[in-house]
């Protein structure tokens, strides 16, 4: 079967702190002359969800620790943003100038998530709070408005070991099944495949990626369409995740200089 997947990006306007963000999403498609139909996917930048969500921090508010300042002064950073750092993520990894690797909710991320990029000028916008439950939300909630079943991706930018620039990275998915399993199918070869799990959500996001950009596109969402992915009205987020002992990096490189933040 050959898919002919869409991937249309929607403009908007610069997103006010706790906007009503399903009515943002409604009014910026209708806008731009279109409809959602039924098994679309739609996608949004995990900053609107947030600013939707008023998780917006004034930088001159936070007061930063010793262990802030200490850190700030090793990756280059300004104290009160180490300081929110420190505050959010799960566990430091280490890092390089401007840039700290951390999990946050099981994922790698670079500065726990935070960012001030499209942020107002001396402000940082924090992850969106359970990202996971806000697009299911979204979901019920489009579905309400206008009776069409969508899938929703809520997306973030991430790095990959020895490669430059950002890519797309599933942080919320609802509406359709994030990972595909190709164990124990097999390949042209008649091979069992043993180990191969496809990231399709993550692979979409990367998609969207593409065409929502980085800096002052004003594109933070899109609509996927016609996307190869099973739709289901349950979905486990925590089937993208992988455990420390799985994970080939975690193996490989074992993590000793990393720290869990108390």
């Amino acid at each position: 079967m050959v898919f002919e997947v869409q991937v249309i990006p929607i403009k908007t306007s610069v997103i006010k702190l706790k906007s009503n963000l399903v009515k943002v999403v409604l009014e910026a498609i209708k806008k731009q002359g279109l409809e959602f139909k039924d098994n679309d996917i739609l996608v949004l930048s995990s900053k609107i969800v947030s600013f939707a969500k008023g998780r917006v921090i004034r930088l001159s508010a936070v007061a930063p620790s010793e262990k802030a300042k200490i850190m700030a002064e090793r990756y280059d950073l300004s104290p009160a943003f180490a300081e929110l750092i420190l505050q959010r993520a799960d566990r430091i990894l280490g890092g390089v100038k401007k840039a700290v690797l951390t999990l946050n909710n099981s994922v790698f991320t670079v500065n726990a998530g935070i960012d001030n990029k499209n942020a107002p000028k001396g402000f940082v916008v924090l992850w969106p709070k359970n990202p996971q439950l806000q697009a299911e939300h979204i979901r019920k909630e489009i579905f309400h408005h206008i009776g069409r079943k969508v899938g929703v991706l809520i997306v973030d930018s991430t790095v990959a070991p020895l490669r430059w620039g950002t890519r797309g990275l599933a942080i919320g998915v609802a509406g359709f099944e994030p990972v595909k399993d190709y164990r124990q199918t097999r390949d042209l070869f008649k091979k069992e495949i043993a180990i191969t799990l496809q990231a399709v959500a993550d692979d979409l996001a990367s998609a969207a990626h593409v065409v929502m950009g980085e800096a002052a596109e004003q594109t933070p969402m899109a609509i996927i369409r016609d996307a190869p992915v099973t739709f289901t009205e349950k979905v486990d987020a925590e089937m993208m995740k992988i455990a420390f002992d799985n994970c080939a990096y975690m193996g490989a490189f074992k993590l000793k200089r990393s720290y869990k933040i108390s």
